[in-house]
């Protein structure tokens, strides 16, 4: 009975779905929108703008969180984190980068380029992946 929901192929990827789902472009996109914001937010004193702007930015930061633990846990595979040692070092700390000492908790226009030099590496490494 049990050979009957048994699989009779074996298939295996390196990721979850056909490769052209996951893109770290997804996490640079949110990253540049914080950015942007800090920026506005650097000129302008309205205290009703700068709660919408804390709102918005806040959730723009989880979104590249999101994003990048998406990246993470569900693209790169043991053989990548192998190849590329420094892998999960820069997912930690573009993580933190977006999170509540980053770009969450302030707006900190430098911590937005970092964030986005963060992502600019793992991408770098994407794109690696992508060519095998």
């Amino acid at each position: 009975m049990f050979r009957l929901f048994a699989p009779t192929v074996e298939v295996s990827a390196h990721c979850d779905l056909p490769c052209g789902v996951y893109d770290p472009a997804q996490a640079r996109i949110e990253a540049e929108s914080v950015k942007a914001i800090c920026q506005k937010v650097a000129d302008n004193n309205d205290p009703d703008f700068r709660t919408r702007a804390a709102i918005i930015k806040e959730q723009r930061s989880h979104l590249v969180k999101e994003h990048l633990w998406v990246l993470w846990t569900d693209y790169f595979k043991p053989p990548h984190f192998e190849k590329y040692p420094q892998l999960h070092t820069l997912f930690n700390e573009a993580t933190k980068l977006a999170g509540a000492a980053g770009t969450k908790g302030a707006f900190d226009v430098a911590n937005a380029d970092k964030l986005l030099a963060k992502i600019d590496e793992i991408a770098e490494i994407f794109a690696e992946t992508k060519k095998a």
